[in-house]
């Protein structure tokens, strides 16, 4: 399994919008979710000042997977008019790591222990 994590920064003003965005539009959360290979994403917003840092980690099945929605150069962000309006200083890459432990099927995350 592959995770592919994108970040993001965009003024306060444009934070609620933007993070909508990239939680209900066909071009975050939901767009992910579709491709076939997807095992799910997680979107993280973090209000630093007058800036919002948001953090999209999705979960892959394999490097095919992620072309599918990425295509070939999976190393490349993909970027939207709305997000060319929105960020502050677009990142023109993503990073990929992969994953070598992860919750079980139906298992939730748990603390570690003390």
């Amino acid at each position: 399994m592959i995770a592919r994590i994108w970040r993001g920064m965009v003024p306060l003003e444009k934070a609620e919008g933007y993070g909508k965005y990239l939680a209900d539009s066909d071009r975050g959360v939901r767009d992910y979710r579709r491709v076939p290979g997807n095992r799910g994403a997680w979107l993280l917003r973090r209000v630093q000042g007058d800036r919002v840092h948001f953090l999209l980690i999705s979960l892959w099945d394999s490097r095919a997977a992620i072309e599918g929605y990425a295509g070939p150069d999976i190393e490349q962000a993909r970027y939207f008019a709305y997000d060319r309006e929105c960020l502050l200083e677009p990142e023109p890459q993503v990073a990929h790591y992969e994953v070598l432990v992860a919750p079980a099927a139906g298992e939730s995350c748990r603390p570690l222990p003390a």
